[in-house]
C-alpha cells in the first residue's frame, strides 16, 4: 500500500477515534459514537476535496473510509470507559491524526494544483477541520480557542513536507519528515504549553454593554 494511502487511512481512523472519545465523554449512545466518529474522520478530507473541486469527495468514491470510521467508533464504544483519562487520550490521538493528515492533505493539494501555497493550505485544512467540527458538535471547547499551538503545527508539518518535496527528496522521506515535524510541534505544545504571542488588546466587552 502506498505511503500516502497509509497516511490517509491512518488519519481517518485516528480522527474518528477522537470523535468517538468525545461521544464517550458526553455519554452518548452508539449512534452518537458512530456519528461523531464519521464526521470527525472524514470532515477534514471532505473540506479539502470541496476546496480542490475533487468531487465526488473521497469517501463517496471509496466507502471503505466510512467503514474505517464506523469501526473506530464501535471500538471506542466498547473500550473507551477503560481509559483512565479519555481527554488526555483524545488530545494525543488528535495530535497523531493532525500529523498524518497535514501531510496527506498537502500531498493531494500539490498533486491537484502544483502550487506549494495551495498545498500548505489544503494540508492545514485537512488536518484541522475535522477536529473543529468534533468540538463544535460535542460542545467541547474548540481547539481554535485553546492557548497551545494547534493549527500552526499542521501549517509547519505541511510546509516541511512541501519544501522537502520541492527539493526532490523521496516520498517516504518527505512524508516521514512532515509527520514527525507536525507531531513534534503539537506534542511539544501539549507537553510544555508552547503558545504563540497574543494580541495586546483587552478582552471584548459583553454585547449588552454596547447596545
Amino acid at each position: 500500500m502506498p505511503i500516502l494511502e497509509i497516511l490517509d487511512y491512518a488519519g481517518v481512523a485516528v480522527f474518528a477515534a477522537t470523535g468517538a472519545l468525545s461521544a464517550s465523554r458526553k455519554q452518548l449512545d452508539i449512534i452518537g459514537y458512530l456519528f461523531l466518529a464519521s464526521v470527525t474522520g472524514i470532515g477534514g478530507g471532505t473540506m479539502r476535496d470541496v476546496v480542490l473541486g475533487a468531487t465526488p469527495v473521497f469517501w463517496v468514491r471509496n466507502p471503505a473510509y466510512l467503514i474505517v470510521c464506523a469501526s473506530a467508533g464501535l471500538l471506542m464504544f466498547l473500550t473507551a470507559h477503560r481509559f483512565e483519562s479519555r481527554y488526555r487520550m483524545l488530545v494525543w490521538l488528535d495530535a497523531v491524526g493532525l500529523s498524518a493528515y497535514c501531510v496527506m492533505g498537502a500531498a493531494k493539494g500539490l498533486a491537484a494544483t502544483g502550487s506549494p501555497t495551495v498545498a500548505v493550505v489544503t494540508g492545514m485544512l485537512t488536518a484541522t477541520f475535522g477536529g473543529i467540527l468534533r468540538d463544535l458538535l460535542a460542545g467541547e471547547p474548540s481547539v481554535l480557542l485553546r492557548p497551545e499551538i494547534y493549527v500552526t503545527a499542521a501549517l509547519v508539518g505541511a510546509s516541511v513536507f512541501v519544501c522537502a518535496t520541492i527539493v526532490g527528496m523521496p516520498l517516504a522521506a518527505t512524508s516521514a519528515l512532515g509527520v514527525v515535524t507536525a507531531f513534534a510541534v503539537r506534542g511539544g505544545a501539549l507537553r510544555y504549553g508552547w503558545t504563540l504571542p497574543t494580541g495586546k488588546a483587552g478582552p471584548g466587552r459583553d454585547p449588552s454593554d454596547v447596545m
